[in-house]
């Protein structure tokens, strides 16, 4: 039983939080400028527990949509799933428990977040098969790694203003950026079996082109710090995220597996600087 519950724990990426973390940095920032600093412990609660819970069966459902390419990848060869460990109806089993589980924290809120979580659910299940036949498909993930964002404008305030779309757009830019680096790790056993990335799409300028997104990314959210009228707490974690890309460059310019794969997991640290940020400009105010 023990070893059963350890293949779901994998099967879910518990044992890499990364990933998790990587949605919640977005959508807590969307819930601190929404309540203007000060959001409902409820509703910190529940999108917290949300967001492990949905990135949870996001995992699963990745995981039966790839079963086939993953055993030809060096990195996903062990999965529970691709290794025969788990079969495919426990895989489905498990999306559709965390979904319902997540779809009860959701019909806590009001119509509107409810109504927006069918379109969380439909990008989250749909993004594995955009790598079948869409050149870019980071970009589709950054859709739904972000999509916390309008709903947490709209639990808060009920409505979805322009600045949570502007915000989503930079998380777009984001996840271009850190998941290519993370394409950058499997390009050579994607090639082989005819997927699509972005780091196969952006070719030899990879790096320009993850240099390139991370500055979209970071004027989007320095115009959304202006339109906010933040001060010197935001641009202090602003500029933390500015360090974080140019240690990034440092990780990625040879191309190195190790050195991509470790550019990708310090991503948590460059949405944690904008979200200290946010909570440090509003806590001087």
């Amino acid at each position: 039983m023990g070893n059963r519950l350890l293949l779901y724990w994998r099967l879910v990426r518990m044992d890499k939080p990364v990933g998790t973390l990587l949605l919640l940095w977005p959508t807590l920032c969307a819930l601190w400028i929404a309540s203007n600093g000060k959001p409902p412990v409820s509703l910190m609660v529940i999108f917290s527990l949300g967001t492990v819970l949905m990135r949870s069966a996001g995992c699963a459902i990745n995981d039966f949509a790839d079963r086939h390419f993953d055993r030809y990848v060096k990195r996903t060869a062990d999965r529970p799933l691709t290794s025969g460990k788990l079969k495919p109806s426990e895989a489905i089993g498990v999306a559709v428990v965390l979904s319902v589980l997540s779809f009860f924290l959701v019909s806590l809120l009001n119509g509107l977040t409810i109504a927006l979580s069918f379109v969380a659910l439909f990008v989250a299940a749909t993004y594995p098969f955009f790598k079948r036949f869409f050149a870019l498909p980071q970009a589709y993930l950054g859709v739904a790694f972000g999509f916390g964002i309008p709903m947490a404008f709209a639990a808060v305030m009920n409505r979805v203003p322009p600045i949570a779309w502007l915000l989503l757009l930079g998380n777009v830019f984001w996840a271009l950026a850190y998941d290519t680096e993370y394409a950058m790790v499997d390009r050579d056993d994607d090639l082989k079996i005819g997927i699509c990335t972005s780091a196969i799409t952006f070719g030899r300028f990879d790096v320009l082109a993850v240099m390139f997104c991370y500055l979209m990314m970071l004027s989007i959210v320095l115009l959304a710090g202006w339109y906010e009228q933040f001060g010197i707490g935001f641009f202090a974690g602003w500029c933390g995220a500015f360090c974080c890309v140019f240690y990034h460059y440092s990780l990625i310019r040879n191309r190195e597996r190790h050195g991509c794969f470790q550019a990708f997991n310090h991503n948590n640290w460059l949405g944690a600087f904008i979200f200290g940020g946010i909570v440090l400009d509003y806590a001087l105010r």
